[in-house]
């Protein structure tokens, strides 16, 4: 197991590019099984949460190439040898369960096992079947199991109203309503940006798909989807994580292929803080103001709201915040996990439930510390940045799920940061 170790130094400048959405591409992989022609996703993360998908999509037959140093993913689902998804590769990540909805719609069965993941709550998947249901599908949960079975004819057009938001429940939704007969709406749909791209990616297939990036989906069934070459999206968390390292220890970063309408409920916290952000030609320009950011309070929503998965980058800003700041989850319980161990760095948090209360320090101090998931991991990192002395953070096996190259792209500005084996 890998340790990362950062010495925390001084400002930093440069450019860091912007990776394709690993959320979105998830999402994009498993649209290949709704078709028997060709799809290209160009753009691709090199993580290693894309190459458990790969495996997964082998593993029911379909052909994956290209993925260990290209950005080019070339898949096809032309002859698939099995609609099963089995547990020891679906127990890695959650996004597995998204093969459910293009297998039943276009195959009419599937077995896929209960998913796993980061432990950040329960996030069960209780809406993603209650979506397949409203098509006509028939589930029966058994042995860890799903085993859903379309009508007789294929999954069918109808209402699907999700009772809150959810990203993948929709993402699986509309790919199965893209084959079913007739027409589906999806209510209270999410309006992520990676749901847009997605939308996108099925329209050049052939869906007939609108209103995607509104609460309200509409998509009218086809025969057949063809096959299509899409470039993955910028991935927003990605962004908004390099953004906060000169935020956290001054400087000026470019970032690389981002673009305000991706982060603008971030954008606008940074703002109150004392973070500057100019859009660029070729992305966004991040420094402070002036002097010591400030404290700021926030709530994680759904898109356009906050990001969940950058609570933990900004808990790590404002560690060092003028003030007190208070942050609500209101996405994942049992999110706050990495502040036990920002506070091993001298940190002031006090967590009750889903708030967690934020009172600036001078400095950090360099300590060693664990990752606890994939944001807790890069929070840590952050923190090490501004932090006086070394901070040693273990269980980087986290990082690489969400995060390619993150030694590479801080060392390129100016961070004193290393990657080492465990003994």
């Amino acid at each position: 197991m890998d340790s990362i170790v950062v010495t925390g130094g001084g400002p930093l400048s440069g450019q860091i590019p912007i990776a394709g959405a690993k959320n979105a591409c998830l999402t994009l992989m498993p649209a290949t099984l709704l078709s028997d022609a060709p799809l290209t996703l160009t753009n691709a993360p090199r993580l290693s949460d894309i190459r458990t998908m790969t495996t997964l999509l082998q593993s029911l037959g379909a052909e994956v190439q290209g993925l260990q140093d290209s950005q080019v993913l070339a898949m096809s689902s032309h002859s698939l040898t099995s609609t099963r998804a089995e547990y020891d590769i679906v127990r890695k990540m959650r996004a597995s369960i998204l093969v459910l909805g293009p297998l039943l719609a276009r195959y009419g069965h599937a077995e896929v096992s209960l998913p796993g993941g980061c432990a950040i709550g329960a996030r069960p998947v209780d809406l993603h079947l209650r979506a397949l249901e409203a098509l006509g599908a028939e589930l029966d949960l058994r042995e860890g199991y799903v085993h859903a079975k379309a009508p007789t004819g294929g999954l069918r057009g109808g209402v699907i109203e999700f009772p809150f938001v959810s990203v993948g429940a929709t993402e699986n939704a509309l790919m199965a309503a893209t084959l079913a007969k007739g027409t589906t709406v999806i209510k209270r749909a999410a309006r992520e940006p990676e749901i847009v791209d997605l939308a996108q990616c099925l329209r050049k297939m052939g869906a007939q798909i609108e209103g995607e990036g509104t609460d309200t989906i509409t998509i009218q069934g086809v025969d057949r989807l063809g096959g299509a070459t899409h470039r993955v999206v910028t991935d927003r968390i990605e962004l908004g994580t390099y953004m906060l390292a000169p935020a956290i220890c001054g400087g000026e970063v470019e970032c690389l292929g981002g673009t305000i309408a991706l982060v603008s409920s971030f954008c606008e916290k940074l703002d109150a803080a004392g973070i500057s952000v100019e859009e660029t030609a070729s992305g966004l320009k991040v420094a402070r103001k002036n002097g010591r950011v400030g404290a700021v309070d926030v709530t994680t929503e759904p898109f356009p709201g906050f990001p969940t998965d950058l609570q933990a980058q900004m808990m790590a800003l404002l560690c060092t915040a003028e003030g007190t700041s208070v942050l609500e989850e209101k996405i994942f319980e049992n999110r706050f996990m990495h502040a036990p161990e920002l506070m091993r760095m001298g940190a002031r948090i006090e967590v009750h439930g889903g708030t967690a209360t934020v009172t600036g320090v001078d400095k950090l101090k360099g300590a060693p510390v664990m990752a606890t998931d994939l944001r807790a991991s890069v929070s840590l990192i952050l923190a090490g940045l501004a932090a006086e002395g070394e901070t040693t953070v273990s269980r980087v096996y986290h990082l690489d799920r969400g995060y390619e190259h993150v030694v590479g792209k801080l060392s390129a500005v100016g961070a004193k940061i290393e990657r080492v084996k465990d003994a």
